[in-house]
């Protein structure tokens, strides 16, 4: 079973379930434990190959799917007996989340989607392309750096940058190839998500300098009514560390009243 830790609210019935993005862990949610168990009970999960599950024994899969790796974080709740919780999530966490919303509806009380990655533009898609051609060759480290820069490229985004770049190192190589592989085959599933719309409410929360993934989530909001978009300033694609103090005030007001909110 994947690593998890939890944080049980004395008079709460409430659960936030937070999913990190490939190459990070449950620690990049540093900044946001302390204002949400104020209100919730809260579980962080470190997913496969990452932060304290990277030596956890667990089925061997020669391939990963998303369907894997969201049937993991399901097994998480049914050992803590969780029927339903809200899900946080960032970055490629939150495509996991999307995903189980398809398949396990009723699990998912709301959810927010910070970094989300719902279409890859040109820039990603080459960029995707060129670190397929050049995943066996060079170090992944090497790799991970350049997506970090490309990602979040200005210097006050750097602190993200770091972050996310010393979770990387702790991957093993054929962990990255597995999940860069992953990533690298998701359009068609990122097509369908666009093509059908959830009827679970649904925060999309994104850096206004997120220039890779904004732009598509703009679009994508203006067709779907069980969804709002809150756009952050001063943030790059790591909405939760850059401005975490905006990030957690749109999050748990959402959290306490989606339905007013997205009236």
């Amino acid at each position: 079973m994947l690593h998890y830790t939890k944080y049980e609210h004395p008079m709460s019935r409430d659960w936030v379930t937070f999913i990190h993005g490939a190459g990070g862990s449950s620690s990049i949610w540093f900044k946001q434990i302390k204002d949400f168990k104020n209100d919730f009970n809260v579980l962080l999960i470190d997913l496969r190959g990452h932060g304290k599950s990277k030596d956890h024994k667990y089925e061997v899969l020669k391939k990963y799917s998303f369907e894997s790796i969201g049937n993991e974080v399901i097994q998480v709740l049914d050992h803590l007996q969780i029927a339903k919780s809200h899900f946080v999530g960032i970055s490629l966490g939150t495509i996991i989340i999307r995903e189980l919303s398809e398949r396990h509806p009723d699990r998912l009380a709301s959810m927010i989607l910070a970094g989300a990655v719902m279409k890859l533009n040109i820039k990603g898609q080459i960029l995707m392309k060129i670190g397929n051609t050049l995943k066996s060759l060079l170090p992944y480290i090497l790799l991970y750096r350049i997506f970090a820069f490309v990602i979040l490229p200005k210097s006050k985004h750097k602190a993200s940058r770091i972050l996310f770049i010393n979770e990387a190192k702790k991957l093993y190589q054929k962990e990255f190839g597995r999940w860069f592989s992953l990533v690298s085959e998701v359009n068609p599933l990122l097509r369908f998500f666009r093509l059908k719309e959830t009827q679970i409410p649904t925060l999309y929360v994104m850096g206004a300098e997120d220039h890779m993934f904004l732009p598509s989530i703009k679009k994508l909001v203006e067709k779907q009514k069980t969804a709002l978009l809150k756009i952050v300033e001063n943030s790059g694609h790591v909405v939760n560390v850059d401005q975490p103090a905006s990030f957690n005030s749109i999050s748990i007001s959402f959290l306490k009243n989606e339905t007013a909110f997205l009236a």
